[in-house]
């Protein structure tokens, strides 16, 4: 089964470009790189796939420093006449094994700039470090994260739930459908070999193997990447415990009940945060912009899928259930998934979003996410049920200088009218079902405008 990515819209994109730059395609292992290029390559008259995990494909940019000769032997050998150069797709899939590769990636640029290239790869944070002539200014970036609730509804053919999804006022008669479906989609998450096996049996059951897999890939990827056996546990140890402390902020000093320093996790952290595994969500005291991180307080973590997190938790029977998924694993479920949402957006760029907080020794506060929206730093809540307390938000309100809030929850669509408790100050509070994480920016341009 092909699932249709909305990343292909900006290959297509790039293609068309009168003048293009090399292309890495960066995410983690196992959210679809490959089968991406190979499909977008569809559209190319010839294509030359390349492995750097293959010896074979390896020697190219080992035996020879140049590109015009690397190219003239690439296209000898594949029986590709040179003057097809133009119809061509090269494609070099894990190009992090090789850092000589990524550093001739500027020269096909400047050498040969009517040959398309696009190059994929995993952990290439790691290897940017070791090329002594990183080409920028010659490539370009895309990135790409498991699926989303969007593509989730494309990989099961329900085109009419799509096309719901992309309307900024969703009919009533939709709500109910798009609830089940998102459990579903919290259930499985985005991981494309899990969401295919899902769709071809739709039993829960055939999904631990594959989870497992995925697991230990990652395991083994980031592992290779220690620089001596006691950063190999600290790795080991965070990635075995990570998706026990969803439930609350972090600290890195003895993380998960360890006696690891704060230096060794952190060390760590940053290891799985380049492999996008286990990543750090920052907490910011800003109301305005611009939205800076405060890296002296706790963070929350982020897992690369929820559907991964369930599985760990052992939660996934339990979710098949609930009827509202806000409680789920004591309220983070949830704000994970809409994070994970959130990210999936970015397609150029790769940053992560801040929750908001306050420390004060009688007011303490905390907002599950704020987001950058047209020069206004937007608060959004993800509650339980339509009468959540909204006591952060409320303070969040207070001190910014504008009245739009959000909240995303178990209910309907609306838009309500209420002024906060201490100040009295009117605002507009936008209420999400949380399906619609991915079409935030959507609705908040209707939100403000309006």
């Amino acid at each position: 089964m092909v699932i249709r990515r909305e990343r292909m819209a900006d290959l297509a994109r790039w293609k068309e470009r009168d003048s293009k730059k090399p292309l890495i395609l960066r995410g983690a292992r196992q959210v679809g790189k490959t089968t991406l290029v190979m499909e977008f390559a569809q559209t190319y008259k010839h294509t030359i796939a390349l492995n750097l995990e293959k010896a074979a494909d390896l020697a190219y940019f080992q035996e020879s420093k140049e590109v015009g000769e690397i190219v003239n032997r690439i296209f000898f050998q594949h029986g590709i006449p040179s003057g097809e150069i133009g119809n061509t797709l090269l494609f070099i899939d894990e190009i992090q094994e090789a850092p000589e590769a990524i550093a001739l990636l500027r020269y096909f640029y400047e050498d040969v700039p009517e040959l398309d290239v696009i190059s994929a790869g995993s952990l290439l944070e790691h290897v940017m470090t070791q090329v002594r002539s990183f080409p920028v200014g010659r490539v370009e970036f895309l990135y790409l994260q498991p699926l989303n609730f969007y593509e989730y509804l494309g990989a099961l053919g329900h085109a009419q739930a799509q096309d719901a999804l992309c309307e900024v006022s969703l009919p009533d008669y939709a709500h109910q459908t798009m609830m089940t479906l998102f459990h579903e989609y919290a259930m499985v998450g985005g991981m494309p070999a899990v969401v295919n096996q899902y769709l071809k049996t739709k039993a829960l059951s055939d999904l631990p193997p594959i989870y497992e897999s995925i697991w230990d890939t990652y395991k083994e990827d980031v592992l290779k990447y220690a620089k001596n056996a006691k950063q190999a546990r600290v790795i080991r140890h965070v990635i075995d415990t990570a998706p026990f402390q969803l439930d609350e902020r972090v600290k890195l000093e003895k993380f998960g009940r360890s006696n690891y320093l704060w230096r060794e996790v952190n060390e760590a952290m940053q290891d799985l945060g380049n492999a996008q595994l286990v990543q750090l969500i920052r907490p910011s005291t800003s109301v305005e912009l611009p939205l800076l991180p405060d890296l002296k307080k706790h963070p929350r973590l982020q897992l690369l899928d929820t559907g991964l997190v369930n599985h760990e938790l052992g939660v996934q029977a339990d979710l098949l259930t609930m009827p509202d998924l806000s409680p789920a694993y004591k309220g983070r479920l949830i704000p994970h998934l809409i994070t994970q949402e959130l990210i999936s957006l970015q397609s150029t760029s790769y940053k992560l979003p801040h929750f908001w907080v306050r420390e004060k020794a009688q007011s303490s506060a905390e907002v599950d996410l704020v987001v950058q929206h047209k020069g206004k730093v937007i608060p959004i809540e993800i509650k339980s049920g339509a009468t959540g307390s909204l006591k952060s938000l409320h303070q969040f309100i207070d001190a910014c200088d504008h009245g739009y809030a959000v909240r995303i929850y178990g209910g309907k669509f609306s838009i309500e009218e209420h002024t906060t408790p201490g100040t009295q100050k009117p605002y507009h509070l936008m209420n999400l079902p949380y399906y619609l994480g991915t079409q935030l920016p959507t609705y908040l341009d209707s939100f403000i405008s309006a």
